[in-house]
């Protein structure tokens, strides 16, 4: 599976307005260098974010729909097992009834 990918690290930063393609390998890889205050942000077909920031505890990963507008997101906690496996099987459109288990968080 090929990922359209933008991220903000301490190191470099991709605009999602000239996203990278990436498959899972670089994405895993990413996840590794991800910190308090980074993202990784990921494009459907539709150029809606799926984003994934450093959770509360470490391995955990928080994955959000963001909803600009509204200022807030739905979203959860994952551990790096999860969201592997969340990632292989993404969904093609970012949709909040197709991501099980997502909790609405004003900003």
């Amino acid at each position: 599976m090929r990922y359209q990918v933008f991220y903000g690290l301490s190191d470099h930063v991709v605009s999602s307005l000239h996203p990278l393609e990436m498959n899972m390998q670089g994405l895993k890889e990413l996840l590794d260098r991800l910190g308090p205050e980074d993202y990784i942000g990921l494009l459907d077909e539709e150029a809606r974010v799926l984003q994934i920031l450093q959770g509360e505890a470490p391995g955990q990963f928080w994955v959000e729909l963001p909803l600009d507008a509204a200022k807030a997101s739905y979203g959860k906690f994952m551990n790096r097992d999860e969201l592997e496996t969340f990632l292989h099987n993404l969904p093609k459109a970012f949709e909040v009834d197709q991501i099980p288990g997502l909790r609405y968080k004003p900003w």
